[in-house]
């Protein structure tokens, strides 16, 4: 019988990882890595805002309030004559720290409910959905809204309102994958050798189900960014002179015909972040989604 030849130094590198042919193919997604490039320097201006501020978001130079944009206020100053620039930069810190916790939050009350009614089903399941309906029942901005309201406006009151909202989407998620798989071979083995229910939870379900659940996430830091500015621009999330972008749009918009960049400098950092968060939750979804794959 013949040997059958060792692979060749050329064949061992054909084989590759999982994880690395999805780098490989997200890295062919270039509007997803246009994306990414803007998260990244949100993230950056973020982390080293202390030192790239020219001035303290929160001094007050009452003399130049309203000054347009020049080489002493870059983006301009508000009416205290507070530095549009810096407080632009403390305010991307904020956004970000608030869609991450949100998402964190969120994802692991959605996930673990939705993990629980998928596997055990029966009347657990239908009670737990019932909840999820309630949730869905009303329109997430209007609910959020009530329940900061209830609270009392802070930027942590917005946080726990828009986490409630949010939760029920990884719930029906998470259940809706779990509930293809609890059946499938794999589980019905796991079953068989005696492992206990957790433990099926654990290793079986939940890691084939954070292919959706990293695309969902993405699409809700987007999201949340947008909804705790909302909040703060109504008055119900961060509260002046906390420099967040939907408190400087709502304290510029008095002026928004007369002295634009006071509003207009805030949407836009925004709406780049916004935007860079849905352009790399479209690429995850062409990349994880077989059925999306061209």
């Amino acid at each position: 019988m013949q040997a059958t030849a060792p692979a060749t130094p050329i064949q061992a590198r054909r084989v590759q990882s999982p994880n690395t042919l999805i780098l490989r193919r997200f890295a062919k997604e270039k509007t997803a890595i246009f994306g990414l490039a803007v998260i990244v320097l949100f993230t950056a201006l973020a982390i080293f805002a202390p030192l790239l501020s020219p001035y303290d978001p929160l001094t007050q130079d009452i003399p130049n309030g309203l000054a347009s944009p020049s080489p002493a206020h870059w983006l301009g100053a508000d009416k205290l004559g507070r530095d549009v620039f810096s407080r632009m930069l403390y305010g991307a810190r904020i956004s970000l720290l608030a869609g991450l916790g949100v998402v964190v939050m969120s994802a692991l009350v959605g996930t673990s409910i939705g993990l629980v009614a998928g596997y055990v089903g029966g009347w657990l399941d239908e009670a737990l959905m019932r909840v999820t309906d309630i949730f869905f029942a009303f329109p997430s901005l209007i609910l959020a809204m009530a329940i900061a309201g209830a609270l009392g406006p802070s930027l942590q009151n917005a946080l726990i309102a828009v986490s409630v909202v949010t939760w029920p989407v990884y719930a029906r998620l998470v259940r809706g994958q779990v509930l293809v798989l609890r059946d499938r071979e794999f589980v019905q083995a796991a079953r068989a050798v005696g492992a206990r229910h957790g433990l099926i939870l654990r290793r079986h379900l939940f890691p084939n189900t954070l292919s959706p659940l990293l695309v969902q996430t993405s699409f809700d830091m987007g999201t949340t960014i947008l909804a705790v500015a909302g909040l703060s621009f109504i008055g119900f999330g961060a509260q002046p002179p906390t420099p967040e972008w939907g408190v400087m749009i709502s304290e510029g918009r008095n002026y928004i015909t007369t002295h634009w960049w006071l509003t207009f400098f805030p949407a836009m950092a925004m709406l780049f972040a916004v935007a860079g968060f849905n352009l790399v939750g479209d690429g995850l979804r062409d990349v994880l989604d077989p059925r999306l794959r061209r």
